[in-house]
């Protein structure tokens, strides 16, 4: 690449070995209770160019550590001994037009504790990149997807691999099985972003995980305008910051934010027809509970304006903002939920 950016790009055989480092285990050094032991992939979506990062590890919090994300720019991982400056000045320099592996070699060259970090990089463009410093703990290295190679690239301690779609990585695991199980789970997986990372977060548990176990785990995913109401890009952030089942809990509330912050889908619109009246006045009649005042003060029978603004102000009593409507129609995901909630 030509620019600015070319006098920090220095060939990576002057920043890492030009062999993997043996798997020996060391002894965890002063500092071992403050790093983050995780397991994450970072990742691109070539559809519609989300970009996001699933994480998990037994260290409370690591959504408030590990995942990066910039809508339109690209995705970060950056734990074991995390260094924001991946995060932050990764970011900065692939919005400036490096590739995810030009960005990381950057930060990497001015980091005066390389081998204590692991990092993974994914940019807009799909390059994605992953490192994994030899001061980690076994197991520990990374995957990065390669066309026409299931599971990708295996990268091992010392080593900057460099690959298209994702990067998965991790460190203090039980095997190579939790990266094998991201990038194999992550590839062949269908269905938007989101549906991918979780798929692949529980493959990842699945072969082995943590060598300690789980506390906790995040989904981080950006796109353009796509965060609540189109105010901001933060499509899905959601962080469990210690639980027993991380990835369980995370999946639950996964659901819940589909639910309450993803619009509604064509495909899920029925017409509000005098059945589906019938299902909702008395709802309407007796709700808001304990207040005298209710969204309906007396029965209508049919979706006219009166019902119609009761039902929109009951929808945002109770929260599902981004899917009222008053176009005689209503999402049947919701309507579903209604009648859950209000036998």
């Amino acid at each position: 690449m030509k620019g600015p950016l070319t006098a920090y790009c220095l060939p990576l055989t002057l920043l890492v070995p030009a062999l993997l480092v043996a798997q020996q285990p060391t002894v965890p050094p002063r500092h071992f209770s403050k790093l983050a032991h995780t397991y994450s992939i970072v990742a691109w979506d070539s559809v519609t160019g989300d970009l996001g990062v699933a994480v998990e590890s037994k260290f409370p919090n690591v959504g408030g550590i590990v995942p990066w994300a910039r809508a339109g720019v690209g995705a970060v991982a950056t734990q074991s001994l995390s260094n924001t400056a991946f995060g932050e000045r990764g970011l900065e320099l692939i919005a400036m037009g490096a590739s995810a592996g030009e960005a990381m070699r950057i930060v990497m060259h001015s980091d005066t504790m390389l081998q204590d970090r692991q990092v993974g990089m994914v940019d807009a463009r799909g390059g994605a990149a992953s490192f994994t410093g030899t001061r980690t703990f076994d197991w520990a290295g990374g995957r990065v997807g390669t066309p026409g190679t299931p599971g990708g690239t295996l990268g091992g301690k010392g080593t900057v691999i460099v690959g298209h779609g994702y990067a998965a990585q991790a460190n203090i695991m039980v095997s190579d099985q939790t990266v094998k199980n991201l990038a194999e789970t992550f590839e062949r997986t269908p269905g938007d972003l989101s549906t991918r990372l979780m798929a692949a977060l529980k493959a990842g548990q699945a072969g082995g995980g943590d060598k300690r176990g789980m506390q906790s785990a995040a989904l981080l995913v950006v796109r353009k305008n796509a965060g609540y109401l189109g105010a901001n890009d933060r499509f899905i952030d959601i962080r469990v910051y210690d639980a027993v089942d991380p990835i369980a809990e995370l999946e639950r509330l996964l659901a819940l934010h589909v639910l309450y912050f993803f619009p509604s889908r064509d495909a899920d619109l029925v017409v509000i027809s005098p059945a589906v009246v019938a299902q909702l006045e008395p709802i309407l009649l007796r709700e808001p509970a304990n207040q005298p005042e209710k969204w309906l003060a007396r029965p209508q029978g049919t979706a006219n304006q009166a019902f119609l603004e009761a039902l929109r102000n009951f929808m945002y009593w109770e929260n599902y903002d981004v899917r009222v409507r008053m176009d005689g129609k209503i999402d049947q995901v919701v309507l579903a939920d209604i009648l859950s909630k209000h036998p």
